[in-house]
């Protein structure tokens, strides 16, 4: 009998923790959900990521889908991207579908579009 997360038809790979706190650098890959508490600073390859409030992301991704109340930094490729938390200057972020809830703060923010290609 195979284990969860063992890659099998129908069973999800368990997701990956970076608990409040820890701090990664370097590469990060993972098959299942990765979830950030803490700080990753690098590349990562995931399927999704969430970065909760109190987590932070500084590099380059490659993801399925992003969830952020924390901290963006850096250039992120992926399907869909929801944000909600600090995207800071110069990052960028790629996504077919962008869903950005404002909070309200004394500053203002700044949201570029450009040029939509077609990767087909």
């Amino acid at each position: 009998m195979d284990k969860p997360g063992s890659g099998v038809a129908g069973v999800s790979p368990p997701s990956t923790w970076v608990e409040e706190g820890t701090l990664f650098k370097g590469r990060f890959s993972s098959r299942g959900p990765v979830v950030v508490l803490g700080k990753i600073e690098g590349d990562i390859t995931a399927p999704s990521l969430d970065v909760r409030r109190t987590g932070a992301v500084c590099g380059t991704g490659r993801l399925g889908e992003i969830r952020s109340e924390g901290e963006l930094s850096g250039e992120f490729d992926a399907e869909v991207a929801h944000l909600s938390g600090v995207v800071r200057d110069k990052t960028v972020v790629r996504a077919r579908w962008l869903h950005v809830r404002l909070s309200p703060t004394d500053c203002k923010m700044q949201l570029l579009f450009s040029e939509c290609k077609d990767e087909d």
